[in-house]
């Protein structure tokens, strides 16, 4: 069974980001939405949790939302993929379920 599972929460706020991956499994795909995309720079907190996860999870940002908070695409985790809205919702059509990490 697959799942797309939803980060909308700063790693520098709280630990949802460490938490999901801990229980993603192979072949799970993870959006970074609203403040969950400071997650997705290279420079982040976060960097090594989702660079060592990205072998088996597929790593997506939503666009608008890295352009929101001023952060441009040079500035992410290489291998994370930027989606539009329309992405967004074939990706959770796509999946079987859709957990939101709050």
């Amino acid at each position: 069974m697959s799942t797309l599972h939803t980060v909308n929460k700063s790693s520098y706020d709280r630990n949802t980001l460490e938490t999901c991956v801990s229980l993603t499994t192979k072949g799970s795909e993870v959006i970074l939405i609203e403040d969950g995309v400071y997650s997705a720079v290279k420079a982040g907190n976060k960097a090594s949790v989702i660079a060592n996860a990205m072998g088996d999870v597929n790593f997506y940002v939503l666009g608008p939302d890295i352009k929101a908070r001023g952060l441009s695409e040079d500035q992410l985790i290489d291998g994370i993929k930027v989606v539009g809205y329309s992405d967004f919702v074939e990706l959770s059509v796509k999946n079987d379920t859709v957990s939101s990490w709050l």
